[in-house]
């Protein structure tokens, strides 16, 4: 039984340890809100499907493997259709936009976003916001229809656009009230989600009822409960191209090295998927795990090791590994780049040098 709810949080407790990180609702500020039951009771497709539905309290835990007599830990609401909905399908006006760096299958989303709501929703109404944030209120956007989207997830980048920066909460706000606009699907990294947080805020101050949506858009794979992010599975099918060519250079020299630098800030996912999908891969270095040059059991160590073993190697390395062991540049401190995240120095470079000291 659940005891004790912070409202702005939404952060709840229950006996055993028992702790819900939960979103917010419309239900939160708007009393007395309206449900309707869910269209897909009439839908063939699903309407045949027992226990198709989520259930209120049903959550998902964060850590999956706990100790007996461990707190249960804290839990998410568990995502998935509901009996009761909060919107008329046939009043529903749903937006969507794309912001920030690319991503493949931004497209693919975009489609399922269009396709979803048209056939499983009966919702007509689809806008696209086109270049970013922006988009709003400089007036670009174009009609989405599953006829629009047939295609669509065969193209690489956005159909939508995308851009950076150009939040400017209330003026979004503002064309999202005037349009009519009641469901916003944002697609966008980690500054994107939080702008949008900004924007629910606001829909919140000005009591709206409308509904803002975070898909999260990330290759890294750095979301703790989900499979497996956007993108993931073919940055790691690319990311093994890097490495294949890397071997083939590498064991074409004497002591040959191949570095590969590979994406992931604060976690070492496609580094390490593809290292293990490759095999051609003798160190793997991910930002979970610190690792050291210098001395007995150093990566130096190890380098002149495998050198003598076979004549050649290849490193795989995660931008955000060993940031550690850069941290006194200067000229990099507190830097951001256009995403707004910090900008971490090029420890793919760094490394190189490293090695080349080690062989001078």
């Amino acid at each position: 039984m659940l005891d004790c709810v912070t409202s702005h949080d939404k952060i709840t407790t229950a006996a055993s340890g028992f702790v819900l990180e939960d979103v917010p609702h419309l239900s939160d500020y708007i009393p007395l809100l309206q449900t309707y039951p869910d269209p897909l009771q009439d839908n063939p497709s699903y309407s045949v499907v027992a226990q198709y539905y989520v259930n209120v309290d049903d959550t998902i835990a964060q850590q999956i493997v706990v100790h007996k007599n461990s707190p249960r830990g804290t839990h998410f609401r568990r995502a998935g259709p509901a009996q009761k909905v909060y919107f008329d399908s046939e009043e529903v006006h749903a937006c969507i936009v794309t912001c920030g760096g690319l991503c493949p299958g931004l497209n693919t989303v975009i489609r399922e976003i269009v396709c979803g709501l048209y056939h499983m929703y009966g919702v007509h109404k689809v806008l696209g916001i086109q270049g970013g944030y922006p988009g709003f209120y400089s007036r670009n956007t174009v009609p989405l229809t599953p006829k629009v989207v047939n295609d669509i997830h065969k193209r690489g980048g956005s159909i939508l656009g995308t851009s950076y920066g150009g939040h400017d909460t209330s003026k979004i706000v503002d064309s999202i009230q005037d349009r009519g606009i009641n469901q916003v699907y944002i697609l966008g990294g980690y500054g994107t989600q939080y702008e949008a947080a900004m924007i629910f805020e606001e829909v919140r101050r000005r009591g709206l009822k409308v509904a803002v949506v975070g898909i999260p858009k990330t290759i890294d794979n750095d979301i703790p409960v989900i499979d497996k992010s956007i993108g993931f599975d073919t940055a790691v099918e690319e990311a093994q191209r890097a490495i294949n060519s890397a071997h083939v250079e590498a064991e074409s020299a004497e002591n040959g090295i191949g570095v590969v630098k590979l994406m992931g800030r604060y976690s070492g996912f496609i580094a390490m998927y593809a290292t293990l999908a490759s095999r051609d891969v003798d160190c793997c270095l991910i930002p979970e795990s610190p690792f050291y040059l210098e001395g007995p059991g150093g990566l130096l160590e190890f380098v002149e090791k495998r050198l003598k073993e076979q004549g050649h190697m290849v490193i795989v390395i995660a931008e955000g590994a060993g940031q550690e062991l850069l941290s006194g540049n200067p000229s990099i401190v507190n830097k951001q780049d256009a995403s707004a995240d910090k900008l971490f120095p090029d420890v793919g470079l760094w490394l190189s040098q490293k090695i080349k000291i080690l062989h001078t």
